[in-house]
């Protein structure tokens, strides 16, 4: 065998290894990814959850309130009419939510803007001790407030599996093979405390 083959052979050997070693990382890397990507979708679904379970809970809420006499009908509105907004956002066709920082923020906005309107009916509660007092009314403000603190600890730990995502796919050299696939490995958006609040509405009555 000839100088100019061996040299020939040995260049093509390189160039088969340096594919491999490029391509079992690629493959690693994908794979890593993956595993991230669908940790924080397995969390989100936690985050729907029980936001859903806020919501299932409003209906039978309106419903005791608006048994008081002279309840404040504007805030039972307010409340009707942010619970619609979520279902109308949650049911609109939007996929991936978590993907789409868009829909994502749209969703947020509509839940942030429920818990407001749910936040300023307890402080008119406050007028009406004889509902209060009632049975029915202890037992939504239990699950109410059980829901609430769900929430908060639903989306902390979404938080926490965006950033163990996005701290992956934004290191070199991944963040270059993340592009190669385009929206599939999207940076994830975090939640964030509505202006000027430091914590979760409380619901205490």
């Amino acid at each position: 065998m000839g100088t100019g083959m061996k040299v020939a052979l040995g260049v093509i050997g390189a160039i088969v290894l340096v594919a491999i070693i490029f391509g079992t990382t690629i493959a690693g890397t994908y794979n890593s990814l993956v595993k991230l990507d669908e940790e924080a979708q397995k969390q989100w679904g936690q985050v729907e959850n029980v936001y859903q379970r806020r919501a299932d809970l409003i209906p039978n809420l309106v419903a005791t309130v608006k048994g008081a006499a002279n309840f404040e009908q504007s805030t039972l509105t307010a409340v009707t009419e942010a619970r619609a907004k979520v279902g109308q956002v949650s049911s609109g066709a939007i996929e991936n939510v978590a993907r789409d920082p868009q829909a994502f923020a749209r969703f947020q906005q509509a839940q942030d803007g429920l818990s407001s309107a749910l936040s300023r009916m307890m402080v008119v509660v406050e007028k009406y001790p004889e509902l209060k007092a009632t049975q029915g009314f202890r037992d939504l403000q239990v699950q109410l407030e059980g829901a609430e603190n769900r929430i908060t600890v639903e989306r902390m730990r979404f938080n926490d599996a965006a950033q163990g995502f996005n701290t992956r796919r934004n290191t070199f050299p991944t963040v270059l093979i993340a592009g190669f696939f385009g929206a599939r490995f999207q940076e994830k958006p975090y939640f964030k405390s509505q202006a000027g609040a430091e914590k979760a509405p409380e619901v205490k009555f």
